[in-house]
């Protein structure tokens, strides 16, 4: 495995999944949203998210006018599927630590999808990193700092890419601010999956 790039203090590993893990991902993760489908979240002020998405593990990511949390089920009442063994493999390569995460967060992003500036800040413990892995169309991602009026820059990620975000950059604003239709084969429907795990508790 290569040294990461370092991207605003984000540790990018550029094309560490080459076409057949990414293949092989792709698989795993058809079989996750078949047993818990993806939905829309909404925002806590009932506007609907751009992004399809469902998750793995212990915990799935949520949002309603309840606002953004963990839940152990799925919104149809269903328990998360177990996070793929593909995707366990990314994080035991490039985390830094034995903890393994508790959940798997699979977004899906068509091709007007996007996902604004945000921090990862509903989780007990940031010492521990957060693991995103790219799937499918280019995406234009932005990081900004701890502040969401701080400066920012932007750089695109490509299908196979991997993302570390610790230290420093683990609670910095960051988003997709757009995808390139048309830049991967892997999904035969276009757009992109991002995967991202966490460590919750």
């Amino acid at each position: 495995m290569s040294a990461p790039v370092d991207f605003r203090g984000v540790a990018l590993f550029p094309g560490l999944l080459d076409r057949a893990a990414q293949e092989a991902m792709v698989a795993a993760l058809r079989r996750v949203a078949e047993a818990a489908p993806m939905f829309h979240p909404e925002t806590r002020f009932g506007k609907r998210m751009s992004v399809r998405m469902t998750s793995a593990g212990t915990f799935g990511w949520v949002s309603d006018r309840r606002g953004y949390r963990y839940e152990r089920r799925h919104p149809s009442g269903v328990e998360w599927p177990p996070i793929p063994s593909e995707v366990l493999g990314v994080w035991r390569q490039v985390s830094g630590t034995d903890r393994l995460p508790e959940c798997c967060l699979v977004n899906y992003y068509s091709e007007a999808a996007r996902m604004g500036l945000h921090q990862d800040i509903d989780e007990s413990d940031f010492s521990m990193p957060v693991v995103s892995i790219s799937l499918g169309d280019d995406a234009l991602f932005r990081v900004g700092g701890l502040s969401r009026s701080d400066p920012t820059a932007s750089t695109w990620l490509h299908s196979g890419d991997v993302c570390v975000l610790s230290g420093a950059a683990r609670r910095a604003f960051h988003g997709i601010d757009r995808l390139k239709p048309g830049t991967s084969t892997l999904l035969p429907q276009g757009g992109r999956l991002n995967v991202t795990l966490r460590v919750v508790t």
